[in-house]
């Protein structure tokens, strides 16, 4: 949080011609002042990607942790590595994130404190209906990713270091290929903005079930692959650490991070639901 010394009255002598303006000044100052701490106390900056705000998560369970802590919440919804970039700069209090070798990297160069580990999902490849990969049913997402390639269908790409586009990127370095041209579009996007790119294209795309289960009755997309142990999504919460930024509010962060792995916040992340569909499962304690 921000801190700052205390303002110690000028006391002048009455010869003084110091102008009665600069007394305003000094005044104005000190409240503009007290109000930026005030405010620095009263809010939590919040970096998470993008999957948590567009599955609706966030707006489903945040009332609560904000009527507990009385804090606002300030949510920045971005792909995991512009989340942590955030966190890095110190321009965040805490990063809800799903991306485990990069947040443990985060806190071994210092820049996050008291990662936890808060929620799962999955990923899953969706497609359309007539699915001209054939792909539909493999238990394998590495035979399903060759297939795509192999079949010069088309692939949309979150392309902006998230995650998801991280986890897409080591299935296709473990088979070797990748697509390129006009078969591969990288968006540059969110996950909600990729999936209804690819129900336009007809292509096929790796989202998170959490985003998709919110998409589902907007897109022309099927769920094809599921199942397969490389498709596990992990999410962990990390405190930006106040050894290397003071003005960060750590307190308002390990807040959340209590609230979010404790009793109040697992039942929270538990009952949401999309079409009586659970999206998010706590992490067992």
């Amino acid at each position: 949080m921000l801190e700052f010394e205390p303002i110690v009255p000028i006391r002048l002598a009455k010869t003084s011609s110091m102008p009665r303006i600069v007394f305003a000044v000094l005044a104005l100052l000190s409240l503009a002042l007290s109000a930026n701490g005030l405010a620095a106390e009263g809010t939590l900056r919040l970096a998470t990607t993008t999957s948590t705000e567009n599955s609706g998560l966030l707006k489903a369970i945040l009332p609560a942790f904000e009527a507990a802590s009385g804090l606002k919440v300030h949510v920045i919804s971005v792909g995991t590595g512009k989340a942590m970039k955030l966190g890095e700069n110190g321009d965040v209090d805490v990063v809800l994130v799903h991306s485990r070798p990069d947040e443990d990297q985060f806190v071994a160069q210092g820049f996050g404190v008291n990662r936890r580990d808060v929620m799962y999902n999955d990923f899953v490849v969706v497609g359309p209906r007539d699915d001209p990969a054939r792909i539909r049913g493999l238990k394998s997402v590495l035979a399903a990713m060759r297939r795509i390639f192999e079949s010069r269908a088309t692939f949309v790409s979150r392309g902006d270091d998230s995650g998801t586009d991280k986890m897409e990127k080591t299935y296709w370095a473990e088979i070797g290929e990748r697509p390129s041209g006009k078969q591969y579009l990288s968006a540059g996007q969110g996950m909600g903005e990729v999936l209804t790119m690819a129900g336009h294209v007809a292509g096929y795309t790796l989202t998170d079930r959490a985003t998709y289960g919110a998409y589902r009755s907007r897109i022309p997309l099927d769920i094809l692959v599921e199942g397969d142990a490389r498709m596990f999504n992990p999410y962990g919460v990390i405190a930006v650490n106040p050894a290397r930024y003071r003005d960060v509010n750590y307190k308002g962060a390990m807040q959340f991070i209590e609230w979010l792995t404790g009793a109040d916040g697992r039942s929270a992340i538990a009952s949401f639901r999309v079409n009586d569909e659970q999206l998010f499962f706590p992490t067992s304690r």
